[in-house]
């Protein structure tokens, strides 16, 4: 009881700390997702904020660029050497990343890159004249540089009614500068690609490598929050594509690390960690202390209870407890004194009733030898009777004797049962051999026919008069048993060994074992149906069979069939073997 209570107790405070540190996490787990979500809708929504105040910056810077008289006369040379000359002062004058004056068909004349020396024409190469067409802002991706660019065209005259002279484009690079403005405003890791390279990111190079490996799993979520592992660190990431149809493809991925965002829920797990284990402490200290006032109290009736159940009447009783409990002890302790008392007083009448019954039996048994006895005696005193009639009678007085004599052994085995055997080595069969003369000599063996093959030749350590004197007893109440049928009487003897036990079977035809006395049958002075006999014969062969680790038992009984078995266990014998090799030892002189 004590075990169930404080296993429920504690089940039970561990399931609910489990389910409430369940149900902390995952509240917790999709607030930090849901937040992270949230932060990397706002990051793409800040960059799209900036992207369009670079956009109109650029827009009107180019606007004021190609309003400029001094290089709407440049581009009126249409000469290429004479334009990039001056376009590097214009170039200058812009403070721009990227710089480009083109002409009325969008060929670029002149262009400059921060970070790349001026080489004369040769810089006019790899980019595409699509570019600077288009008044709209858009990507350029040159050299493996990203930049955004906003293209003006250049008017002689009004744009309505001029001449366009060309065009001129000014562009910022996306750098790590850039990257490095988006990130901070977004709290976010950020990655450029173009065409699906990486061209700036904030990512350290370990990192960096990872997302290369990564980019298909990076850029096919546009604008969906999913989980991704770099370099063994869980990220939540989103991406949007920046440039239009066209040429280059640009796209922003911004990733926000789930572990660093989730440091505070692995805190707020060990603290309710240690919430569960303070719980589980306190449900074992109350499940203890009700354990110490009700359980164990009850613990300690049930083995008084179970002393009692095995006769032990002086169990000793610890009055504690609840108030409850020390009542309930007092009344077992009130009902164990008059049990005993009844029982004292019912093993008193039982015993007067036993030695009634001992009397009446050992009364009527020797009244009926001494009365054989003392009138076969008075016929010997007449001189009339011849000798052969004196011999007659002489049989017959000795027959009374040694009924009185069998008797008297009988009374006398049954008060030594449960002494120490002395175990001999003998041989079974040897031993049913002498119990059956024994028997044939008995005048209830008189016309019964005994059946038996050829015994197996068993040769074991026992109590070997107590075995013969076993023997005997359940071959003399089969032939006991045979003589009431009304058939020819027949007693048949086998024996079957086991890997355990040594049977040995008593099989009669007399009408069977009365159903009156099948309970009581081995219990002393109990017989039904026969002249003589005190009832101890089946009573002392059990007992003998206890004692070598077996028992007498009655394994079938009908009109025409009763099977009575002796069985003697071989592990008993083995101790029997044993005890006696070690007295021998001791018994041998050195």
């Amino acid at each position: 009881m004590r075990t169930t209570l404080l296993l429920s107790l504690v089940s039970v405070s561990f399931g609910l700390a489990a389910l409430s540190l369940l149900a902390v996490h995952t509240i917790s787990e999709k607030q930090i997702r849901q937040e992270i979500s949230s932060d990397l809708e706002h990051s793409i929504l800040t960059f799209q904020n900036i992207q369009a105040q670079r956009r109109q910056m650029l827009s009107r810077e180019a606007s004021l660029l190609a309003d400029l008289p001094v290089l709407k006369s440049l581009m009126t040379t249409d000469d290429g050497p004479t334009i990039r000359d001056g376009a590097k002062d214009f170039y200058r004058l812009s403070g721009c990343d990227f710089f480009v004056l083109a002409d009325a068909n969008g060929v670029p004349v002149a262009l400059f890159q921060q970070g790349v020396p001026w080489d004369g024409a040769q810089a006019l190469s790899g980019v595409d004249e699509a570019d600077f067409t288009s008044t709209e802002s858009h990507y350029v991706l040159r050299n493996g540089r990203l930049f955004e660019v906003s293209s003006q065209p250049i008017y002689f005259g009004s744009e309505l009614s001029g001449t366009k002279l060309g065009y001129v484009a000014v562009g910022y690079a996306v750098n790590d500068q850039v990257v490095m403005e988006v990130s901070e405003a977004a709290a976010a890791e950020v990655i450029f690609f173009a065409n699906g390279e990486i061209v700036a990111t904030t990512l350290d190079a370990h990192h960096r490598r990872a997302s290369i490996d990564q980019k298909e799993d990076l850029l096919n979520h546009p604008l969906n929050s999913t989980d991704l592992w770099l370099e063994h660190e869980h990220y939540i990431q989103a991406s949007v594509t920046l440039s239009r149809a066209g040429n280059p493809l640009i796209q922003l991925v911004v990733l926000k690390s789930y572990d660093k965002a989730s440091r505070y829920l692995t805190q707020l797990n060990h603290l309710l960690l240690a919430l569960v284990l303070v719980v589980l402490l306190i449900s074992a200290a109350l499940a203890t202390y009700i354990s110490r006032t009700i359980t164990m109290p009850l613990e300690a009736l049930v083995l008084g209870a179970r002393a009692l159940g095995a006769g032990n009447f002086d169990y000793p009783f610890q009055k504690k407890g609840a108030i409850e409990i020390q009542e309930l002890s007092t009344a077992f302790d009130r009902m164990r004194m008059r049990l005993q008392k009844s029982q004292q007083e019912l093993l008193a009448s039982e015993r007067l009733a036993t030695i009634g019954r001992m009397a009446s039996s050992i009364s009527h048994d020797l009244r009926h030898y001494l009365s054989a006895v003392y009138a076969n005696a008075e016929f010997l005193g007449y001189d009339a009777a011849s000798p052969a009639e004196r011999a007659e009678l002489l049989a017959e007085v000795r027959l009374g004797v040694e009924g009185m004599t069998e008797l008297i052994d009988s009374l006398l085995l049954f008060s030594r049962t449960g002494q120490a055997l002395q175990p001999t080595y003998e041989s079974l069969s040897f031993l049913i051999e002498r119990a059956l003369q024994l028997v044939r000599a008995h005048p209830d063996a008189k016309d019964v026919s005994f059946i038996y093959s050829s015994l197996p030749p068993l040769e074991l350590w026992m109590d070997a008069l107590k075995i013969e004197r076993a023997i005997y007893n359940l071959l003399l109440n089969g032939c006991q048993a045979a003589k009431l049928s009304s058939r020819g009487a027949s007693v048949e003897i086998s024996i079957v060994e086991t890997e355990d036990w040594i049977r040995l079977y008593i099989t009669d035809n007399g009408p069977g074992v009365p159903d009156s006395i099948r309970v009581t049958l081995f219990q002393p002075f109990v017989s039904e149906g026969k002249q003589g006999g005190a009832g101890l014969g089946l009573t002392l062969a059990n007992k003998i069979a206890e004692e070598h680790g077996g028992s007498v038992a009655l394994e079938e009984s009908r009109p025409g069939r009763t099977v009575f078995s002796l069985s003697l266990a071989k592990a008993t014998l083995g101790k029997l073997a044993e005890s006696a090799q070690q007295h021998a030892a001791i018994a041998t002189p050195h």
